[in-house]
């Protein structure tokens, strides 16, 4: 472990972070139902390639290769008992990528939900819940990742157990929900009252932020929410690359890597500092990102309706935030980000 992104926060007034995981793995032959954490062992130059080609396209940091790698997630797989070898494998390949560069990168330990609902509307437990999120964040630590990087979350109740388990790893780490339905979570929580959950953590995360979701709109209307409550912690966008449509066959996001650039513009003007892509964001996407970031100068906040005009229409008319916005209607969680 390194304190490597507390010193890039405390240079960078923007990093750049990577794309999608998933989507860049399925080009490489990954098979929908199949483990993308066992290509850790079992293609570990894929996985590797995976890595660099994020370093290449000029991100500053990178995830690991272990979004599903708790011991919930790879009892689909019959490889529960193998969470912290396939997380500590997938940083360590990480480390490998991130050492032989010259500049510094941030390999960051992705951890996904667990894919169980907690107590009470579900079984999960918080004591367990905790103890699943320990076992893989000790082994993301071992394989030498800077910081973990909890993502796609949308009950609070994990959120928290995350948190409660990376203090008992002793690591630092960063944590985005996704804001999917109306502008919430899929278990209804608001970008305010993210913040407000964020702030009252005993062990609390470097940033926080949003990730994958719908559109990069909509995600860009979660970050402004963010900003507006006032915190001065750093703040982390990874929003898809367009919208998800089905081509022949197979899911394709429309979202250019002109248009990404734009956004990821926006993200940095609406008050984000660690910017990424999320599903369908592919190096030409990062480079295009890279290239909008330096050269484009900073601006002030663009409204609702220059983000709609630039990146495209929301998804819905609100964000949830707004006086009576209706309920987040509760339904099964995603399995996976990118």
């Amino acid at each position: 472990m390194t304190n490597a992104l507390t010193r890039m926060l405390a240079e960078r007034e923007w990093i750049l972070a990577d794309g999608a995981t998933g989507t860049n793995l399925f080009n490489m032959g990954l098979m929908s139902g199949d483990a993308p954490e066992l290509w850790n062992e079992q293609h570990p130059d894929k996985i590797k390639a995976l890595y660099q080609s994020a370093v290449d396209a000029g991100s500053d940091l990178f995830l690991t290769n272990s979004f599903g790698g708790n011991a919930s997630r790879l009892k689909l797989h019959n490889a529960q008992d193998r969470a912290h070898e396939l997380s500590r494998i997938s940083a360590e390949i990480g480390r490998e990528v991130a050492d032989a560069t010259g500049r510094t990168i941030v390999v960051a330990g992705s951890v996904g939900p667990t894919g169980d609902i907690m107590e009470p509307v579900g079984t999960l437990s918080h004591a367990d819940a905790v103890e699943i999120f320990h076992e893989q964040a000790e082994g993301l630590k071992a394989g030498g990742a800077d910081v973990l990087w909890l993502e796609t979350i949308s009950a609070p109740e994990e959120y928290r157990a995350a948190a409660e388990a990376f203090a008992r790893a002793d690591m630092p780490w960063v944590g985005t929900m996704s804001f999917d339905t109306a502008g919430r979570t899929m278990m209804g929580t608001t970008s305010a009252a993210m913040v407000q959950m964020v702030e009252g953590l005993a062990h609390p995360p470097l940033a926080f932020g949003a990730n994958c979701g719908t559109g990069a709109s909509d995600l860009l209307r979660t970050v402004l929410g963010f900003a507006a409550q006032g915190s001065d912690r750093p703040i982390v966008a990874k929003g898809n690359a367009g919208i998800p449509k089905y081509v022949e066959g197979h899911i394709h996001y429309d979202g250019t890597p002109e248009l990404m650039g734009q956004y990821a513009c926006m993200a940095r003007d609406c008050g984000a500092t660690i910017i990424g892509g999320c599903c369908g964001t592919m190096p030409e996407h990062l480079s295009a990102m890279r290239k909008a970031l330096e050269t484009t100068p900073k601006s002030a906040a663009p409204t609702l309706e220059a983000i709609a005009e630039t990146i495209g229409p929301f998804s819905s008319a609100g964000d949830g935030t707004e006086e009576n916005a209706p309920a987040a209607r509760k339904t099964r969680r995603k399995r996976r980000a990118g």
